[in-house]
């Protein structure tokens, strides 16, 4: 994204990002499995993914620290959008397959207080985090619920 020419102006926001057209279809999502499939069966493994991984998210965050703040990336799916918002969406993605992931494992699901924040904010505003108290739930129980993996 950082490579091609930026978009004059963003027009999607982080929210807007998560609209459900044909990005989210389910002949787009088996696109996605089947090439993660396809990757999977390429990947390293062990210490090497490690590695990699590591390797993968210092160079994205060095490259995107350079950037000015106001920069406009084109998404895969063609959104132009400021690259803050699109970072947004990179800590929804983390944090909501990560919840899936603890209940595939059998292990209690937890975000960190950031991404949580973040994404209470994202979903409620900035007066999120008072409506969730107000519920009695916390942030991964709201997540949990507001994303449709519980009830």
């Amino acid at each position: 994204m950082l490579d091609g020419d930026a978009p004059p102006q963003a027009t999607v926001s982080a929210v807007d990002y998560y609209r459900g057209d044909a990005r989210f279809s389910p002949e787009t999502n088996s696109r996605r499995i089947e090439l993660a499939r396809e990757r999977a069966a390429q990947a390293p493994s062990g210490n090497d993914l490690v590695q990699e991984f590591d390797d993968v998210w210092r160079t994205a965050a060095r490259l995107c620290e350079k950037e000015p703040g106001d920069r406009v990336v084109r998404t895969r799916h063609g959104d132009p959008m400021l690259l803050t918002d699109f970072l947004v969406t990179r800590v929804v993605e983390v944090a909501v397959h990560g919840l899936d992931l603890a209940a595939a494992i059998g292990r209690r699901p937890w975000l960190t207080a950031s991404a949580g924040r973040l994404l209470t904010q994202l979903l409620l505003g900035p007066r999120g985090l008072e409506e969730v108290r107000r519920l009695g739930w916390d942030r991964v129980t709201f997540l949990r619920k507001a994303t449709g993996r519980s009830r």
